[in-house]
């Protein structure tokens, strides 16, 4: 085999997880919008001791080499929970996935793919999807518009270039995932205040603050709804209890009261909508380096996020009240409080919602109706094997 020749090699442990991060953080770094992660994070999502989504998946990394020289890497992993779900909710029976994608051309994007579906079909899979990495609440999708500003909080950024060596392997558009950007200085259209005004004269409604005193349950209150909202959406699969203390855990510094919200009806939880400060702010203007100095940084902008922009990236409510005025009156009274005290807390201007999927008309017409616009795209692919 000639020196040139792509090779293919399975790496793990925690030298293998190393190599495989700090390739993935040199391919980000080359990008103009992209913003530097904390080394300490994307090592333990690739760790199966620490991230409780392995006690359910299977996997194997990968890293391609060339000339003596890493060029490329990519992630083959399976879901086990997703095999138990129904076929048209995207997942299924054999259903593989890949992740964690870089390559340095197309050579190395086929010869990496090639492996990835190898792996699976190893492994029974009869088709796969990507890119997802690794969990589909982790950062699924591929970046295919809006390379042109930073990602916001727990969002992939890739080039452009990337979706045409994807679909050139054989894959097809199976799923768009969109956000929408949102100026929150000024207030909502006239309808969506009569809307949120009737709802604050029902006294059967009561929109509270996340507690953070009580941080344990609310986030079980939180996962629960969530569990219960999306089990019908494509790609879901469920938050184990080993995930639900997880995130409870990761989210906890980030999680601001004043822009956090339950909705109760007739003092029963239904619905909740989170809301994140976008720690990229931040992680940009430290390189995503804690030392020597970038955690003093850190620690102040936990404290207090001034000037943040804000990110939405979840919102429920019960399927029970799906398709009724009530599910859409409490997004709009949950998102009015938290604009309102975005700008009034931490002097926001702008805000991200999102992801939603390109088919849920629902959280579509809400995020038309406060006038935000669409300002990124993911897309995942399928491939039979």
């Amino acid at each position: 085999m000639s020196d040139k020749e792509i090779r293919i090699e399975p790496v793990d442990g925690k030298k293998g997880r190393a190599r495989f991060v700090d390739l993935g953080r040199m391919f980000a770094a080359r990008e103009p919008h992209s913003v530097p992660q904390l080394r300490s994070e994307q090592l333990e999502l690739v760790d199966p001791g620490k991230n409780p989504f392995f006690g359910h998946a299977s996997h194997q990394l990968f890293v391609a080499t060339r000339d003596g020289k890493d060029v490329g890497r990519i992630s083959a992993h399976i879901d086990h929970l997703a095999l138990e779900l129904p076929p048209e909710q995207g997942m299924g029976p054999g259903t593989g996935m890949f992740g964690y994608f870089d390559a340095e051309d197309e050579d190395v994007a086929k010869a990496l793919l090639a492996a990835a579906e190898d792996w699976l079909r190893g492994e029974g899979m009869t088709h796969v999807l990507g890119p997802i990495s690794m969990s589909i609440w982790e950062e699924p999708g591929l970046l295919v518009r809006g390379q042109d500003h930073s990602p916001m909080i727990m969002m992939g950024h890739h080039p452009a270039h990337y979706a045409g060596w994807i679909e050139g392997a054989g894959y097809a558009l199976a799923k768009t995932l969109l956000t929408y950007d949102l100026e929150v200085s000024h207030d909502f259209p006239p309808l969506v205040r009569r809307i949120v005004q009737s709802g604050h004269r029902n006294e059967r409604i009561r929109i509270r603050r996340v507690d953070k005193s009580k941080w344990d349950s609310e986030v079980q209150i939180v996962l629960n709804i969530l569990n219960d909202a999306w089990s019908s959406n494509w790609g879901f699969v469920p938050f184990t209890p080993e995930e639900i203390a997880y995130a409870g855990k990761k989210l906890k510094p980030i999680i601001h009261e004043p822009i956090n919200y339950i909705a109760e009806v007739d003092g029963r939880p239904v619905a909740f909508m989170l809301t994140f400060p976008d720690v990229n702010g931040v992680l940009k203007r430290i390189e995503g380096k804690l030392f020597p100095f970038g955690w003093v940084k850190m620690l102040r902008w936990l404290r207090k996020p001034t000037g943040s922009a804000m990110r939405v990236p979840l919102m429920g409510v019960l399927k029970e009240l799906h398709n009724s005025r009530l599910a859409s009156q409490l997004a709009f009274m949950m998102i009015s409080k938290i604009r309102e005290d975005a700008v009034a807390s931490y002097g926001s201007t702008r805000a991200e919602v999102g992801w939603i999927l390109d088919d849920n008309q629902g959280m579509i017409a809400i995020a038309d109706a406060i006038d935000s616009k669409i300002n990124r795209e993911y897309a995942i692919y399928r491939k039979p094997l």
